[in-house]
């Protein structure tokens, strides 16, 4: 909302929920194209494609579900240090140990759980947390607001500036919505299949969005330009009521991470051959070692780089719009050619150019932004 302001950060919230939806839609309908489940995105695309098409989209998964991971660890980080200065005003603890601490207990989860359907329980803690946190931070940030003096809503910088600010930001707002894991959340729902998983992303973006709406236009609201990145961290209330916000933030976080992360933990475990009991020496001595190693680096890129929102900008731009929008309107038209009028087939076309263009736009806008948060940030800076 910071770089956008109300009507474009409303309008934006709107818009990126709706064509996040009939992308993911489109997805979604092509499960059991060719008359095979295709469970994995990459499998989706080599089968309408061909090897290359395999490849690549595997590689622009890979650095979407990694630049997720980032953002999570960078979050659980930003909540245990608001934590602790809830009770300890010295500056000995940084971000950056915030963010270690935070990886270590990441990857400590996901040793103890081997596969995303292990998860059970979780989950049902993951949705609480999550309700723990939206909770806290609207009641709060809105009892602030009515006590505070008016508040700046304008859009911070020159001319020039918003505009890449904007355009970064609408990358953005896509990353915010999707995965680009919809055929492997896909691949867990029981038949009719397809039929199933359009329910779920109808609930998903409808009534799931409320909650993310109620907290980001109550904190904007409360804050206005100056609000943070890391609501919590800037917000007044009883110390028992942000501590539990906080560490309910924390502790879903490890838990969501682990979700975005299975993908590759999967692709790993099948490359190398992982069957059998996970408590098996050579099972557990390589989650150990393999998962353990993978969530070292995402924490390292974390704590490295934590200004994330430009990167999340530039992995939006370079990842979320061609899986989720390019992709998918391409796809849905080679599979469906001979099924859709004229009218249809160059609506798709529409769609791939314009977000061919957007990609491109927030690419450059979102290189643009890293330049200049790098002359005001230096590495493992305390944010």
């Amino acid at each position: 909302m910071v770089p956008l302001g109300w009507q474009w950060g409303v309008i934006g919230l709107i818009l990126a929920t709706a064509i996040s939806l009939y992308a993911n839609a489109l997805i979604a309908r092509l499960h059991e194209f060719g008359g095979t489940r295709h469970i994995r995105y990459r499998d989706l695309a080599g089968f309408i494609y061909g090897s290359k098409a395999y490849s690549l989209t595997w590689t622009l998964q890979y650095i979407n579900l990694f630049m997720i991971n980032v953002g999570y660890i960078i979050l659980a980080g930003s909540a245990l240090k608001a934590a602790y200065v809830l009770f300890r005003e010295d500056d000995g603890m940084k971000l950056p140990y915030f963010i270690a601490i935070a990886g270590l207990v990441c990857a400590m989860f996901a040793i103890c759980i081997p596969h995303l359907s292990a998860l059970g329980i979780w989950l049902g803690f993951s949705t609480v947390l999550s309700l723990v946190y939206i909770v806290i931070a609207f009641v709060l940030s809105v009892k602030e607001g009515i006590k505070s003096p008016p508040r700046d809503y304008s859009i911070p910088g020159t001319p020039t500036s918003k505009i890449f600010t904007t355009i970064g930001a609408s990358a953005n707002l896509v990353f915010a919505y999707n995965t680009g894991m919809l055929p492997e959340i896909q691949a867990t729902i029981k038949q009719p299949v397809v039929k199933n998983m359009m329910k779920a992303l109808y609930f998903q973006f409808t009534v799931g969005v409320l909650p993310l709406y109620m907290v980001t236009f109550g904190g904007y609201w409360a804050y206005g330009s100056s609000t943070p990145t890391y609501l919590m961290a800037g917000v007044n209330g009883p110390v028992w009521a942000k501590a539990m916000a906080n560490i309910a933030a924390f502790l879903q976080s490890v838990i969501a991470l682990h979700i975005f992360a299975s993908p590759m933990y999967e692709y790993l475990d099948t490359k190398h051959g992982i069957k059998g009991s996970a408590l098996a020496f050579r099972n557990l001595s390589f989650r150990i070692m393999v998962r353990g190693g993978y969530l070292a680096i995402n924490t390292f890129v974390s704590a490295v780089l934590p200004f994330l929102g430009d990167f999340m900008s530039l992995t939006g731009a370079i990842s979320t719009f061609p899986l989720t929008f390019i992709l998918a309107n391409h796809m849905y038209l080679v599979t469906q050619k001979n099924k859709l009028t004229s009218i249809q087939k160059l609506w798709h076309w529409i769609n791939i150019c314009f977000f061919a263009i957007l990609s491109a736009a927030a690419t450059i806008a979102a290189l643009r932004l890293i330049a200049l948060d790098s002359k005001t940030y230096h590495p493992f800076a305390d944010i």
